[in-house]
């Protein structure tokens, strides 16, 4: 049987705007912050390697972001720290976060399209939110790379301080032996502690928080 090759992803949404496409990545973490990014690619912008983030190989992400960094009319990253998050809950903080990206862009945009199906508005511009969005335009897959490769990159430093958490493979997320490391050692100063850690189980918490 013939495999069918993916549709190509559209290269806009707004007709006639400079449209930034923003996802994020980390929302469902244990620990660590919550990043997301914005992207503007140059009008009718091809790439048939784009795609959802979680779709390709970390490999393929990294030479994508390559790519999308040479490409792209502006792109940026905004960060939410696992403090922030615990204050403001993690939709504030995923949608801050593309918030802090739209900011830190060079060129401004006219219009916004956002992975998901919630977002806040954001400098009076007008904005779309689209479910899998991340596999149907391609500034929202550029921006899905970005976000998920900056805070991969973030993560694998974090590990080299906690290595029992094993976040080098679980980025943070709620893996067995993620969960198992904090039953054994406790939380440090970069989980998030309004999070259900460890489901309904007593939490210890990290020795030099203070607590």
């Amino acid at each position: 049987m013939t495999k069918l090759k993916p549709a190509a992803l559209e290269s806009h949404y707004y007709d006639g705007l400079v449209e930034a496409g923003c996802d994020e990545a980390g929302r469902g973490c244990l620990a660590g912050s919550v990043y997301a990014a914005a992207v503007i690619l140059p009008p009718d912008y091809r790439n048939d390697a784009l795609n959802d983030s979680k779709q390709l190989s970390a490999k393929s992400r990294n030479r994508l972001r390559e790519e999308i960094e040479r490409d792209a009319v502006a792109w940026a990253v905004g960060i939410v720290t696992p403090e922030e998050i615990d204050r403001i809950n993690i939709l504030n903080a995923s949608i801050l976060a593309m918030h802090r990206a739209l900011d830190a862009l060079k060129v401004r945009p006219e219009a916004v399209i956002v992975d998901g199906n919630r977002f806040k508005p954001y400098a009076g511009l007008p904005y779309s939110t689209i479910v899998k969005g991340d596999g149907k335009y391609l500034a929202i897959a550029a921006a899905s790379i970005l976000a998920k490769t900056y805070r991969d990159d973030y993560m694998d430093k974090l590990a080299e301080q906690y290595p029992q958490y094993d976040w080098q493979s679980n980025k943070g997320y709620p893996t067995k032996n993620h969960r198992n490391a904090i039953k054994t050692f406790g939380i440090t100063p970069f989980h998030r502690r309004t999070f259900n850690l460890l489901g309904n189980t007593q939490l210890t918490l990290w020795p030099d928080d203070g607590q």
